[in-house]
């Protein structure tokens, strides 16, 4: 499957996998063929991007998923309800998002041995939801690799889950905004960190350690943050590893403004970050359980050659198992053949293809 962006889709393409709005319904299932029709309706519901079958592409096995895909609609459903029931009641359910997380927390203790590959697609207008679980599923790994014991698992994942909450009170003509922000639409927007903690510190059975994270996500590990310019260790840890999540969905969705970057884009600019922005210990915990290369992906090897990524190894996630679709002079492979890059020392990666560069190498 492909990631394509919805100006690039065209009629006849196959849907790879099921699309679905934020109240779990199905908007278009895996397997349908696309029509004009379709994607004219895909692009009016803000869907940005979608995966694709590629008859040009060998088979490959869909990875498995960290977390079921009901365990995130439910999951991304209750925090769409939390939100609204904040704006309307000024109070959520505590005990229905413990249980979420807590579902959560048992599918990725479950899960240890697996990489996450493949994120999810959402609309504009739902990106806050599906944002708000992919942070809480990244925190709740980065924490398990960073050894947390249950409870702080548990006090990590409610804060992640709610850390965006704030946002209620901010205009969706802002936070949906396809242009530069005006400094004080900027300003606006800043202010969700203390709208959040103000409200989840008045939550009856919600952790003052859960509100911080709110409160502190957009800190900086230099002390260039806000809202209050903390640094280092001065920051909450979770609100720490809440925010190397945050950075990290943020860069592989799709925005208004923006394509989404590749996983290996986004790793790039988050190292980059590391220990000026974000905290380096709290990078390398959440970059180990991340497939560098997802399955699926295309990509060039130092010999020349062409392959696509058909399994990943946990423990060396820059050295997947790749399928050569393309000899180093760019002729086409139809009997091709699977290399392990974690036992060859002499071939690696050397970058990802973009939807450009296979275009142009099918067309050759």
């Amino acid at each position: 499957m492909r990631r394509i962006n919805i100006e690039d889709l065209e009629a006849q393409m196959q849907v790879g996998r099921n699309i679905y709005n934020s109240e779990g319904r199905v908007l278009l299932s895996a397997g349908a063929i696309l029509t004009e029709s379709y994607i004219a309706r895909l692009r009016e519901l803000g869907i940005p991007s979608l995966y694709i079958r590629e008859d040009n592409l060998p088979d490959v096995l869909e990875p498995p998923e960290l977390i079921s895909e009901q365990t995130r609609i439910e999951t991304t459903k209750i925090v769409k309800d939390s939100f609204k029931q904040m704006e309307t009641e000024h109070k959520i359910n505590i005990r229905l998002v413990q249980t979420v997380v807590n579902n959560l927390i048992d599918e990725l203790l479950s899960n240890q041995h697996l990489l996450l590959n493949m994120t999810d697609i959402r609309s504009y207008d739902d990106y806050t939801f599906g944002h708000s679980v992919n942070v809480c599923v990244l925190s709740i790994m980065t924490g398990i690799t960073m050894r947390y014991h249950d409870s702080r698992l548990k006090e990590l994942a409610i804060g992640a889950l709610l850390h965006d909450i704030g946002k209620t009170k901010i205009s969706k003509d802002i936070l949906n905004k396809d242009d530069d922000l005006t400094r004080e639409e900027y300003n606006e927007v800043k202010k969700h960190t203390e709208y959040g903690f103000d409200m989840l510190r008045r939550q009856d059975e919600l952790s003052l350690f859960s509100a911080h994270i709110a409160l502190q996500h957009h800190e900086r590990w230099d002390g260039k943050g806000y809202p209050r310019g903390l640094a280092r260790e001065d920051i909450h840890e979770y609100a720490r590893i809440v925010a190397v999540a945050d950075v990290y969905d943020a860069l592989l969705a799709d925005r208004p403004y923006r394509s989404a970057y590749t996983v290996n884009q986004a790793l790039t600019i988050m190292k980059r970050m590391s220990g000026i922005q974000l905290d380096p210990r709290c990078l390398t915990a959440l970059i180990a359980n991340i497939a560098v290369y997802p399955i699926g992906s295309l990509v060039e090897l130092n010999n020349g050659s062409i392959g696509i990524v058909v399994d990943v190894n946990k423990e060396a996630p820059t050295r997947p198992v790749v399928k050569i679709i393309f000899d180093p002079i760019s002729r086409r492979i139809y009997h091709s053949h699977e290399i392990d890059l974690s036992k060859l020392s002499t071939i690696i990666i050397i970058r990802s293809l973009s939807e450009e560069d296979f275009a142009e190498l099918v067309a050759r």
